[in-house]
């Protein structure tokens, strides 16, 4: 990258997030990151030397090409509303909104003035599902039948507005929609909650993309074992990411000759080879604010629109109005639901 021009950018929260992306944008090509919003003040002494105002307000008064919103979750649609009436194009961290009102409305606040808008589901840069979505695109899988994800681990304390469906299961509804190139028609899930919040702590999800494509998804915050998996299952084999470790690894389907009677009598799939693949290991939140930048300048760059932002939070509610009401609900592809007893 190499316009020229520098952006100046700013950041809203220094949480947990907001922290990584201090650091990432005080280092980052072409930019200079002017300040930092956080009524809390710099606890952690993440700012980078720069000043760390009170409110948005100050930060537009500094003059602001764009801005990441690293708030909470629920002050997302006000922070945002206020970047694009100052007409400062903005990346804002997954979920794009709290509900799916809130979503459509930054929607069209930044479409109404031609914005670069973009949602931090920074899995698109995980290297394994970058490389995995490029091998599907090339067709090494053939047809996919599959997608399955596993997201686990102890309960995340920097967690306090939502429950696991919108903070994990997010991640994965958007990568499954990613990495296929679909979308999805129908979810029905299950959810509980046994660590005393009020929020969801766990659920078990399947669902439909818009090609038959069979998706499931197990996430909870109340597992001891930390596990990132994600497997695509096809006619040629199955494909298996770790966005843990980046590791993309590749069990092909076999047809070996055998005598043995019962296995010939089985008209499926054979274990074949296994190949690891060498993947060049770059931070997934560095890949995310380079490819946001290029945007912002007027470089093609594939970033997570907020109109793909907001149909995860479709997805999301839908996952939750199954759990809640015990049914299936499909998606139209304009994102209203129906439920199906």
């Amino acid at each position: 990258m190499s316009t020229g021009r520098r952006l100046r950018a700013g950041l809203v929260g220094l949480g947990s997030m907001g922290r990584h992306h201090a650091r990432v944008l005080s280092a980052l090509e072409g930019v200079d990151l002017v300040a930092v919003v956080d009524p809390l003040g710099d606890k952690h002494g993440a700012a980078q030397g720069v000043p760390v105002l009170d409110t948005v307000e100050d930060l537009l008064g500094l003059g602001i090409d764009y801005a990441v919103v690293a708030c909470p979750t629920a002050l997302h649609e006000e922070v945002g509303l206020q970047l694009a009436g100052a007409g400062v194009c903005a990346l804002v961290e997954k979920p794009l909104a709290d509900t799916v009102a809130g979503a459509r409305r930054l929607v069209d606040a930044f479409e109404a003035r031609s914005l670069v808008a973009g949602v931090g589901h920074i899995e698109r840069c995980n290297p394994a599902l970058r490389s995995l979505r490029a091998r599907l695109e090339a067709d090494e899988l053939g047809d996919v039948f599959q997608v399955v994800t596993r997201r686990q681990g102890p309960f995340p304390h920097r967690v306090a507005d939502v429950g696991v469906v919108k903070d994990l299961a997010t991640h994965d509804i958007d990568l499954t929609s990613w990495v296929a190139g679909r979308e999805y028609v129908s979810v029905a899930a299950h959810t509980v909650s046994k660590s005393g919040r009020e929020h969801e702590d766990m659920v078990s999800a399947v669902g439909r993309l818009d090609d038959g494509t069979m998706v499931n998804h197990l996430v909870n915050w109340l597992s001891p074992l930390k596990e990132r998996f994600t497997s695509v299952t096809g006619e040629r084999g199955c494909f298996i990411a770790d966005t843990l470790t980046a590791d993309l690894t590749f069990h092909s389907n076999s047809a070996v000759a055998t005598e043995w009677e019962a296995l010939r009598a089985f008209r499926g799939v054979a274990e074949g080879d296994m190949i690891r693949y060498a993947i060049p290991k770059r931070e997934p939140l560095l890949v995310e604010h380079e490819l946001f930048r290029d945007a912002v300048l007027g470089v093609p760059a594939d970033i997570c629109t907020l109109r793909q932002g907001l149909r995860t939070v479709q997805v999301a509610a839908a996952v939750l109005a199954s759990a809640a009401g015990n049914r299936s609900v499909s998606l139209t592809p304009e994102g209203l639901t129906s439920h199906d007893s």
